[in-house]
């Protein structure tokens, strides 16, 4: 099949603008594309690894992709079916999220070899030298009113109120398409389904400034099989930079997607064959609660944003902490698989008596259950049963000179650090 038949077949294609000029193109020759990316934070999340990968599919199609950071839209702020309007943001600010994006970029792009290695844009290189006056004549006289209210990532905010600022962001937009066709003879524009209206804004452009027709072509906004969308917005994102999201919760999260979803998610998110999942998702069939496919995801996934050897650190934890072989990881380690338990700042004046140490540490509500707990078997130090009342944690009992870890019972974690 050819790569817009993969891309189908993969559940990536939203909408085009003109399915058969597009796929006509694609299968002709070599297409010049883009997909833009604003700095909205100092990273990039799952929401955007959907068009990333998609830019890097047909990139190994032999089509040549320009990876664009909006360092000018980024300051003005996108209102595609936002509630409210985005707080701005001071160019410095911008401008270090514009930096750290493009690394991350690279990652999956390559930038270096063959006649179709991407290149990385940023609109701020063509907004900076434009005036206010010259936009409006040159871009802004193409436009009416009408047609941009039209749009139904302007019509919700209508109603509750936009700035003139955000109400002008798709002109902006199609101002990109516009730049990049005239000096990079770009004819394609992939984005998430959201943008539609900010993308073609930029083929309207073509054709009312140029007399050129171009291409646009949305990917799915990705959700779960209960309508849970992957981004920041809806306070779930994991990212793609190692210190927000570590790779051990990244692996985390695929791992316990939910079955319904998780054939679904290796053709979008891995490079496997659509043959190679077939298998997977027979196997998978015949017995789900091995997990196989999320566990072959949780690999693929990781793999592909933090390296191999990521993964494997990532699935090491996993098993540790499974079993309860604390003291087989490192404090490094452990601060990656339990990031997300209670933690407590051991202080100098501190009584080490595990007792004690439980009701200060906050463990345990009262001295009573704590002695009912060491006494019962249900604490453990560094996953070590301790039924001691009178046991005192000493220096041995850091792992690394960091932390102890205290486990109540099966699976009650929390975190001692110094």
């Amino acid at each position: 099949m050819n790569i817009f038949e993969e891309l189908k077949a993969r559940g990536l294609v939203f909408q085009t603008t003109d399915e058969e000029a597009l796929v006509k193109a694609l299968t002709e020759g070599q297409v010049s594309y883009y997909t833009g990316y604003d700095p909205t934070a100092d990273s990039l999340h799952l929401g955007h690894l959907v068009a990333i990968l998609t830019s890097r599919r047909l990139q190994l199609a032999g089509h040549k992709p320009y990876a664009l950071v909006g360092g000018a839209t980024g300051l003005i702020g996108d209102p595609s079916f936002k509630d409210a309007e985005r707080s701005l943001q001071t160019k410095d600010t911008v401008d270090g999220w514009v930096t750290k994006i493009q690394g991350q970029l690279s990652r999956f792009l390559d930038f270096e070899n063959g006649d179709n290695k991407a290149e990385m844009v940023n609109n701020y290189d063509w907004f900076s030298d434009i005036s206010f006056i010259d936009f409006l004549r040159d871009v802004g006289k193409y436009y009416t009113v009408n047609y941009m209210m039209s749009k139904d990532s302007v019509k919700k905010r209508i109603e509750t109120g936009i700035s003139y600022t955000e109400f002008a962001y798709q002109i902006m937009q199609g101002y990109d398409f516009y730049e990049l066709n005239d000096k990079h003879n770009v004819t394609l524009q992939i984005g998430g389904s959201d943008q539609w209206g900010n993308m073609t804004a930029g083929t309207e452009l073509l054709r009312r400034k140029a007399d050129k027709s171009g291409h646009v072509m949305t990917v799915p906004l990705i959700t779960d099989s209960t309508g849970k969308k992957f981004g920041k917005s809806e306070g779930n994102a994991v990212w793609l930079d190692a210190d927000k999201t570590s790779p051990y919760e990244m692996y985390q999260f695929w791992l316990n997607v939910m079955d319904d979803d998780a054939v679904r998610f290796l053709k979008i998110f891995t490079f496997l064959t659509l043959d190679e999942i077939a298998k997977i998702e027979e196997e998978f069939d015949a017995a789900r609660h091995e997990r196989l496919a999320q566990k072959i995801l949780a690999k693929e996934v990781v793999t592909l944003v933090h390296g191999e050897e990521a993964y494997q650190q990532a699935l090491n934890i996993t098993e540790q902490l499974f079993a309860g072989n604390i003291k087989n990881l490192s404090a490094k380690e452990l601060k990656q698989g339990l990031s997300n338990v209670p933690n407590y700042a051991v202080q100098a004046e501190d009584n080490l008596n595990i007792v004690e140490l439980l009701v200060t540490s906050g463990i345990v509500n009262s001295k009573r259950q704590a002695r009912e707990d060491v006494q019962n078997g249900a604490i453990y130090v560094n996953g070590e049963r301790v039924q001691d009342l009178d046991y005192t944690l000493s220096d041995s009992d850091k792992i690394d000179g960091e932390l102890t870890v205290i486990r109540r019972g099966k699976k009650k974690y929390s975190v001692l650090t110094y």
